[in-house]
């Protein structure tokens, strides 16, 4: 069954619950089905508005799933609500989880050696019943791309996590994913560095009011203030913009209306 979408400017995004991503994963795995997962938060949506290469890639994806509570406000305000935030690294977790009992074979692609490391081990530590099958850093280059693909396809993973930054992930896998041939792949960003518990993810609370993106700039502000601030702010004017057309339009079909 083909999941209920909410069109946020051009980008149909998935109107599931956290619950409903993780059943249609599992019927994936389990007959072998391609479903390559998107996730857009806010500033990923302003991007894809500056990047038509960006925005090809994520719409390459077979479902696109609301990473941000930006996103999620932005649905509801523009009246077309999605049920609930299915954030990334929330995603990956909770398919973890549903493998002890599934059998689930991961392979992990991306992130620093160190960090890579850490997440292995803990995922074999902590979630027995899932089998990593095979690991690779994300420092490789162009030409190491075809080499990498062929170890990934060669172990037979059902998952795909690949922990790159945007829009690098986005643009390997609209690349590689049919080579690949791996039933689930899954962009994960930086959720490695929070697993190998090298970044603090933000309390449930601020989460909850969509303010994760404000503890991270917390932890770095130097990197992180002038991205975060810019691309949110896009996305408000964005937002102010389609209510402000929504309602423009409104106002005119009570006049046609009126007059007839």
């Amino acid at each position: 069954m083909t999941p209920m979408t909410s069109d946020l400017f051009g980008v149909p995004v998935a109107a599931m619950t956290m619950r409903g991503a993780l059943g249609l994963i599992d019927q994936a795995v389990r007959s072998k089905r391609r479903l390559q997962i998107g996730v857009v938060n806010a500033a990923k949506i302003v991007n894809m508005q500056r990047s038509d290469e960006l925005r090809a890639d994520v719409l390459s994806s077979d479902i696109v799933f609301a990473d941000g509570m930006a996103v999620v406000w932005a649905s509801r305000l523009l009246g077309r609500p999605l049920p609930e935030r299915v954030a990334g690294i929330d995603l990956m977790m909770g398919m973890l989880e549903q493998g002890k009992a599934g059998g689930y074979r991961v392979y992990c692609l991306g992130a620093a050696p160190d960090v890579l490391a850490r997440v292995v081990d803990r995922i074999r530590r902590e979630y027995a019943g899932v089998t990593v099958v095979g690991s690779h850093h994300g420092y490789f280059n162009n030409d190491e791309e075809a080499a990498v693909v062929k170890d990934i396809a060669e172990t037979q993973p059902d998952i795909l996590f690949i922990a790159m930054t945007s829009p690098k992930k986005e643009r390997f896998l609209s690349k590689w994913s049919r080579q690949l041939d791996v039933p689930v792949c899954h962009g994960v960003g930086g959720s490695f560095d929070v697993v190998a518990g090298y970044v603090q993810r933000a309390p449930e609370r601020w989460q909850r009011l969509g303010l994760e993106w404000l503890y991270r700039v917390k932890q770095e502000p130097g990197r992180l203030w002038k991205r975060y601030l810019t691309t949110n702010s896009a996305f408000a004017v964005m937002v102010l913009s389609a209510l402000f057309k929504q309602q423009l339009s409104r106002i005119r079909s009570t006049a046609r209306v009126a007059r007839t």
